[in-house]
């Protein structure tokens, strides 16, 4: 078999390896499972159209690699693609490529990338904005701003990295006024957070069983302070925050979201943060794209 691997040049990966030692370690990887590859090196603006340029050519499998926010990027060329694209996960959080059965060193998910199956995923769609796994404000989207953040200040340690964010976050969040509209009515929340996702989570790895399952799952987190701020952290690491008081969890086919000050506030779409103002109205397109998954592993 013959593969194109697209690659974010500036993932934390390629990076910290170099990118001619990392390609060469890509092309080890795959040619001892009888693999050849081609590796494309390129900068995150041109990833769109170097992945629609490997989907174009019929006689190779197009493979992107980068973090849950580089497969948010090209999203748009996904739903264009028509056939399975294969996806090799080089995030620090990497959702979407632990739901997918890709996880471990790089080797071991290139072995599973070439016995892999196609996969078929719902993906979101906020306004105008794709997603494929999360969405949400508040506490968690602030926690996905100072993760980045502190991965540069960081980048010899995930594990302080991660500590740190996780710190300013719980110090930093203020509790938002929220309106939440779905098909079953209308409800006023005071939370630190909101956070859709497509199809259940669960557990402290946030694993989804189902990745077509065509459905959001809206999670609230209760304006309770610095200490329930801590207790929902801890519970997040401990897989244990489907038990949490603090939070309150429904499922909807659709769903609505307006700050009710009108104010501009940071939103996260898995992991990538904008600012937005307007409502956000959260649409699922269901069975939307096929990704090449280790499908026994999910």
């Amino acid at each position: 078999m013959h593969h194109t691997v697209v690659v974010n040049a500036k993932a934390g990966t390629v990076l910290a390896a170099g990118p001619e030692a990392f390609a060469d370690r890509l092309r080890s990887a795959f040619a001892a499972h009888d693999c050849s590859v081609a590796v494309k090196l390129v900068h995150p603006r041109d990833l769109g159209d170097a992945l629609a340029l490997a989907i174009r050519d019929e006689s190779c499998i197009p493979v992107v690699a980068g973090g849950d926010g580089t497969i948010n990027g090209v999203l748009p060329v996904l739903l264009e693609a028509g056939r399975p694209v294969g996806v090799l996960p080089l995030g620090t959080v990497n959702v979407l490529g632990r739901d997918l059965g890709l996880y471990g060193t790089l080797e071991h998910q290139i072995e599973a990338l070439c016995k892999g199956e196609p996969v078929t995923l719902d993906i979101g769609q906020v306004n105008d904005r794709l997603f494929h796994s999360i969405s949400g404000m508040g506490f968690f989207s602030l926690m996905a701003r100072e993760r980045e953040y502190a991965r540069r200040r960081f980048p010899f340690s995930r594990h302080v990295a991660f500590a740190v964010a996780a710190t300013r976050s719980i110090l930093f969040t203020r509790s938002i006024s929220v309106e939440i509209r779905t098909a079953d009515g209308l409800r006023h929340v005071e939370a630190d957070a909101v956070l859709v996702t497509i199809n259940r989570f669960d557990g402290a790895e946030w694993r989804r069983a189902r990745l077509d399952g065509g459905v959001f799952e809206v999670h609230i987190l209760n304006a309770g302070g610095l200490y329930s701020r801590c207790k929902a952290a801890l519970s997040v690491v401990t897989g244990g925050w489907r038990r949490s008081h603090n939070l309150t969890s429904f499922t909807a086919d659709e769903v609505t979201l307006t700050r009710r000050d009108k104010k501009r506030g940071h939103i996260t779409f898995d992991g990538e943060v904008e600012r937005k103002a307007d409502a956000l109205a959260y649409r699922l397109l269901p069975k939307a794209i096929r990704l090449i998954g280790a499908r026994a592993l999910v």
